[in-house]
């Protein structure tokens, strides 16, 4: 059982930097690496859990979502350029894999349909 929470706690810690960086970094996403750490650090500790809900990070990018409030415009449109923006490097690399353009393309279309109708919009707070 303490090999299974340590586990955990590496991957959160890891999805916690990694979000971190991406909150940072233009074409890293930082919404799903918090994802991540928020699920592996419930499940390994609850203290960790606690901290990482009262970060800055935590309520600037997951709050709402997580609360089932959705996302604002915003928030929604900052991911789609990331994601639209790293998946057309893919893309323009997979000139001759006309088979993984079509999954890459299938993938983005799915993507901005979930973000568009799949997630509550959320409207601006000031």
């Amino acid at each position: 059982m303490k090999l299974k929470k340590m586990v955990y706690l590496v991957l959160g810690c890891l999805g916690l930097a990694l979000g971190a960086v991406g909150a940072a970094v233009p074409l890293l996403p930082a919404f799903p690496f918090l994802m991540l750490a928020a699920f592996c650090f419930a499940k390994s500790s609850e203290r960790l859990h606690t901290w990482f809900i009262g970060t800055k990070l935590y309520r600037n990018n997951l709050e709402s979502f997580v609360k089932g409030q959705g996302m604002t415009w915003k928030t929604k449109i900052r991911i789609m350029v990331l994601v639209t923006l790293t998946m057309s490097i893919g893309f323009i690399m997979m000139h001759q894999v006309v088979v993984g353009r079509i999954v890459l393309a299938c993938v983005w279309v799915f993507h901005v349909l979930y973000f568009c109708f799949g997630i509550k919009t959320k409207a601006k707070t000031t």
